[in-house]
């Protein structure tokens, strides 16, 4: 059972339409940061207390940049958005001196023998990571009409802190998802037909503002579940997307029934992606718009690999 003002966050959060990853991640560091400094109500602190915080994750805990961030944007939301008490503009505090690790990435002919021996059910979804460098969740969120087959393009709506961007299509991934696409029409069939089916989870405005799209085959999960299951949060009968912790646990253990000695996660196909991408001589701007990356220097982490010039977006997938 939450505490009392870690209720109210939460309530706050859930009437505001906040993305239930971020809810959770937000109430984490908000309950830290109250320990911290021992169950004080946040309302009667501020700058000062926030320094002291985020000073401590990054001397005393040693947390790297992109955590000790996370807290901060979390503490921001607190005071501007829910205690509408806003922080300064320059609280002040140490930053983190961790430098982040490098990420992970396979060779064209590592991620050739995954892909190769990923089970045929995953085997799209897991392409679909590296062919256009989606995060996890990014993929398995996909709708039917986000796949442009005229354009070779995915739209992403909604990735990570809000952005919408479109980013590659390999030609070699048409066929395989035309077929996907025909098989969620078969399974919208026969959902149909179910007297109890409340049609797919749509995000609150676009359900008042789209009636019957719920129901509609571009509104459908690309990926769906097996199986029709009960929404919590209504307690309506949908068909929700597939598992991504089956497609987590898929990666990991193909990568080590095949001998790969590093490292394996949804993510390190995104990386490669990247890293693929400049070493077939894209520019690193465009591989920044490619994976919606804010800072260019978020991007430049790849380069430790090879940065060459040139423009062409090919997905890496050609490579194979």
């Amino acid at each position: 059972m939450k505490p009392p003002f870690i209720n109210a966050v939460y309530e706050f959060m859930m009437l505001k339409r906040y993305a239930k990853r971020t809810i959770k991640a937000y109430l984490v560091w908000i309950a830290d940061y109250i320990r911290f400094h021992k169950y004080q109500h946040p309302k009667k602190m501020g700058d000062q207390d926030v320094r002291v915080y985020l000073t401590h994750l990054a001397v005393k805990r040693n947390l790297s940049a992109s955590t000790q961030a996370s807290a901060l944007n979390a503490l921001v939301f607190l005071y501007s958005k829910y205690l509408e008490q806003p922080l300064s503009d320059d609280i002040g505090f140490v930053n983190s001196g961790r430098k982040p690790k490098l990420p992970t990435v396979l060779t064209i002919s590592e991620v050739q023998q995954l892909l190769a021996n990923i089970p045929e059910r995953q085997s799209l979804p897991v392409s679909m990571l590296y062919g256009s460098g989606l995060r996890l969740m990014e993929c398995v969120r996909l709708r039917v009409k986000d796949i442009d087959f005229d354009f070779r393009c995915v739209k992403i709506w909604n990735g990570k802190g809000g952005k919408h961007r479109v980013v590659t299509l390999s030609d070699t991934l048409v066929a395989p998802l035309q077929t996907q696409t025909e098989k969620v029409k078969h399974l919208l069939e026969r959902d149909r037909a179910n007297p109890e089916y409340a049609g797919v989870w749509l995000p609150h405005q676009l359900a008042k503002k789209y009636q019957g799209a719920n129901k509609s085959l571009e509104w459908q999960y690309l990926f769906p579940a097996s199986k029709t299951s009960i929404d919590p949060e209504s307690s309506l009968r949908r068909r929700h997307h597939i598992d991504e912790k089956q497609l987590q646990r898929v990666i990991r253990n193909t990568a080590r029934e095949i001998g790969l000695k590093k490292s394996v996660t949804p993510h390190t196909l995104r990386h490669s992606f990247a890293t693929h991408l400049l070493l077939k001589g894209a520019d690193i701007r465009t591989v920044q718009d490619q994976l919606g990356h804010s800072d260019v220097r978020t991007t430049q982490i790849y380069t430790h690999i090879l940065q060459r010039g040139g423009n062409a977006v090919v997905s890496p997938l050609e490579l194979l």
